[in-house]
């Protein structure tokens, strides 16, 4: 499970391709139980990891494998109230409440904000090259 952006329907957001995912499994058997949400977030994680052949290095917070780490805010608007994290995770949670990211140890988002990149800049360069390709 994974989301490339542009390439498919411009968006990063893992949670929302967990949710899709939930729907699609429920929806194809018809059957509301077809996929739980321990197999979904797996299948965002470990079996990603697995399915790249990499599961020794990546896809679980264990010692000895590289980790990305998220923190969630769970005491967002969004989530209230929160009767099961696991399946908040899977069919409430968005990227706004992502509220720190740890990438190979260091911190690049401190409670919402980018600690190293520039926000303004990114959303112009961003745009010049839309205006690029609207101008082909």
């Amino acid at each position: 499970m994974g989301t490339d952006g542009a390439a498919s329907n411009n968006d990063l957001d893992m949670f929302g391709e967990m949710r899709t995912a939930a729907f699609i499994g429920k929806g194809i058997t018809q059957d509301p139980t077809a996929l739980d949400t321990m197999t979904i977030l797996e299948m965002a994680t470990i079996n990603g990891a697995r399915a790249m052949g990499l599961e020794k290095e990546i896809g679980s917070l264990e010692i000895g494998k590289q980790a990305d780490i998220i923190a969630i805010d769970f005491d967002h608007l969004f989530t209230q109230p929160v009767y099961n994290p696991i399946s908040h995770l899977v069919y409430a949670m968005n990227t706004l409440q992502v509220s720190d990211v740890f990438v190979a140890g260091k911190q690049i988002l401190n409670k919402g904000e980018f600690t190293e990149l520039d926000k303004m800049k990114i959303i112009a360069k961003a745009n010049e090259w839309a205006d690029k390709v609207r101008s082909l």
